[in-house]
């Protein structure tokens, strides 16, 4: 990686200074010459070249092809962007119609475009589309349920455990039913979604969870404004971290930590109104 200046085009504003994360560009007075110092400590996050008004800031790792200019009128209106955040809802009435290609391209460059913990941007990204597979994750899911729920009703494990976890047992009912219902092919699991995305980082990731959530929220806007239902799967990944293995994610060929995954459908029908949320709880401290 390279970090330069063009002196010649600098108008020495500044802003580089100020937005530099890493404070590698140094400026002893307004109007002074621009300096750099400890370029090896750069993160990448190009803060310094999409804020340079002349683009005199020449970063290896961004040329001239991967900067766009803003075009700041064709922002949408804050009321348009909290109409499509109070409008997104976790619709199950999917149809067996397949999510476009495009779309689903779309929704994984949004997710791709998510702040991530010390820019690391280690998130990777799995969609599904084949039949076969899905129900492979969703005979996973129901077989750690099963498991699960012939554990705790062991003899020995339940009066063991079940005094100081009775919370856990009431979702014992819960994976059973589960069972029955993806026995009678009802799917309930995925909701017969005909696509699905995992999120998923290198192991090491310290923010993988926090990384891949803000990317999820993205994708899930993204998703929305395309018309395409969206579904957290905790079903699934409550049945990764249970099972404390690489299964799933060996069944589908992820290198990593698999740590959000996202059911996407065509839905049967829109919904023509959202309702409000419970009270705000919020507090100003000034």
């Amino acid at each position: 990686m390279t970090l330069n200046i063009d002196q010649e085009s600098c108008i020495k504003c500044g802003k580089c200074v100020r937005v530099c994360p890493s404070d590698i560009f140094t400026q002893e007075r307004a109007g002074e010459t621009i300096g750099l110092v400890r370029v090896e400590s750069c993160i990448v996050c190009g803060h310094c070249v999409d804020v340079c008004p002349t683009g005199s800031v020449l970063h290896s790792e961004f040329p001239p092809e991967k900067t766009h200019t803003i075009d700041y009128s064709q922002m949408p209106t804050p009321e348009q962007v909290m109409l499509l955040i109070k409008s997104r809802r976790s619709n199950r009435t999917l149809t067996s119609r397949p999510v476009p290609k495009e779309m689903l391209d779309k929704i994984v460059e949004a997710a791709h475009s998510a702040p991530t913990a010390t820019n690391s941007q280690s998130l990777s990204f799995t969609v599904v589309t084949d039949p076969q597979k899905l129900r492979q994750v969703s005979d996973y899911t129901i077989g750690v349920f099963d498991s699960l729920a012939k554990l705790l009703l062991n003899p020995v494990v339940k009066c063991v455990v079940k005094p100081f976890m009775k919370d856990v047992y009431k979702y014992v009912p819960v994976f059973n039913r589960l069972k029955e219902e993806h026995k009678a092919g009802k799917d309930p699991i995925l909701r017969k979604a005909t696509a699905l995305l995992l999120i998923h980082t290198p192991k090491s990731n310290r923010f993988g969870s926090e990384d891949a959530n803000l990317a999820y929220q993205n994708a899930s806007l993204m998703a929305q404004s395309l018309g395409v239902s969206q579904i957290y799967m905790g079903f699934v990944l409550t049945a990764i971290r249970q099972e404390g293995k690489d299964t799933l994610a060996k069944t589908l060929g992820i290198d990593g930590k698999i740590q959000a995954i996202m059911a996407l459908g065509i839905p049967a029908f829109k919904y023509p109104k959202y309702t409000d949320r419970k009270e705000i709880v919020k507090n100003y401290i000034e």
